[in-house]
């Protein structure tokens, strides 16, 4: 015999009622937490036509199947952590459409190399023998053009924690030109010939290569010089304080933008980093000239991508994931808590960022057109939208209301 998936939950929520006649006092109504309390919103008899965000992960939801009593229970084994982070996977809003690719990745999936070491101060050699050393802080950025020689130092004392981004997708961090791994592979007599110096000297030099590991604290800049006299400064500008930036402020948060216009030297990448206040959201918009690139720091998001045929879809991020959107992809992003700021920082191989903002667009596009694509069938609702939309200016990151 088979029975209806269908079934399973409203049979269950009537012999809950029928076993319990005041199930209304035992289950507190703000008890979203219970599986059968009124206000669930993965039950059957939830409804939200309005495909409202949930915050599972934050609330300590269990995610389910069910949307507006469609749908059906899960019998076999569930993945219920992953469940949790991944609410709109489990139940996607109906707006979700057709095939797109996973726009997802979670560095906690990611192989993860184990070195002695841990990790800053830079330094770094440019084409003209100028020589770069700073010391970084937290939000502070650093770029180094392909093939330049660098180094980089921890200073804190529980070491130094960053992120490493390239301009080519193809380029492995396997795959570093390292030091020690290219003296260890060239013949013990050219390095005397290179070098001119005895050949004695190479008799210790590490047999495989050396990519983090420990040594000792460096001293003050100054100090640090190689060259034991003025240091030979080069000319560019290879950091850049991100955080120390004045930041744009709109509605519902910050944002603060550095490309080529405000770091010179990054001419390949374009950063944005933003702080999104709880409940608000990044506005809709798209990139015209660059795939995006994003990595949570802190908080959890939901954003709804869309390639026009009518193909879109949801995903879920929590701090340490990996968002990515096409370029002309229209997005947008939430913060899922109501209690919690979202921060996320997004690359764009590119360099200058840009965007565009749909409210902007719609605002500077003749009304009368507005209206015959959207409100043709309701001259009320088209004029409270064109009010609302008269003058409109990006507002990056808007708050609820």
């Amino acid at each position: 015999m088979t029975q209806r998936r269908t079934g399973v939950a409203p049979i269950l929520w009537k012999r809950l009622k029928k076993n319990a006649p005041n199930w209304k006092q035992q289950i507190a109504v703000n008890d979203l937490t219970h599986p059968y309390a009124p206000n669930h919103p993965y039950t059957p008899q939830h409804s939200d036509p309005y495909d409202r965000k949930i915050d599972s992960y934050g609330k300590h939801l269990q995610p389910l199947p069910w949307r507006n009593d469609d749908g059906a229970t899960i019998l076999g084994p569930q993945n219920k952590d992953r469940q949790k982070q991944n609410p709109d996977m489990m139940r996607p809003p109906s707006t979700d459409h057709g095939d797109m690719k996973n726009m997802r990745w979670s560095f906690a999936d990611s192989h993860t190399r184990i070195e002695e070491g841990g990790w800053t101060r830079i330094t770094a050699l440019d084409t003209e023998g100028g020589n770069s050393i700073d010391d970084l802080e937290k939000g502070d950025l650093w770029y180094f053009p392909s093939g330049h020689p660098h180094s980089l130092q921890g200073l804190a004392p529980n070491g130094t924690e960053f992120l490493l981004i390239f301009d080519d997708g193809n380029f492995s961090e396997e795959s570093t030109f390292l030091l020690t791994d290219w003296l260890a592979h060239t013949s013990k007599a050219v390095l005397p010939e290179n070098f001119r110096i005895a050949p004695k000297i190479f008799n210790k030099l590490p047999e495989k290569e050396k990519y983090i590991f420990k040594g000792s604290l460096p001293s003050s800049i100054d100090e640090e010089n190689p060259s034991g006299k003025k240091i030979n400064k080069s000319k560019l500008q290879l950091t850049h304080k991100m955080l120390a930036q004045k930041a744009i402020k709109s509605s519902g948060g910050e944002v603060r933008v550095t490309d080529s216009t405000n770091f010179p030297i990054s001419k390949t990448m374009a950063a944005l980093h933003l702080d999104i206040a709880p409940s608000a959201m990044r506005e809709m918009h798209w990139h015209p000239n660059a795939d995006e690139w994003g990595y949570v720091i802190s908080g959890r998001a939901r954003i709804t991508i869309f390639a026009a045929q009518g193909t879109a879809r949801t995903f879920n991020y929590m701090a340490g994931d990996v968002t990515i959107v096409p370029r002309n992809h229209g997005h947008f992003i939430e913060n899922l808590s109501d209690e919690e700021p979202l921060e996320v920082l997004e690359i764009f191989r590119a360099e200058k960022f840009q965007d565009f903002s749909l409210f902007q667009w719609l605002g500077e596009t003749p009304k009368r057109m507005v209206e015959e694509h959207l409100f043709a069938t309701s001259p009320k609702a088209a004029k409270k939208f064109l009010e609302q939309i008269d003058g409109a200016e990006k507002d990056l990151i808007k708050s609820l209301y």
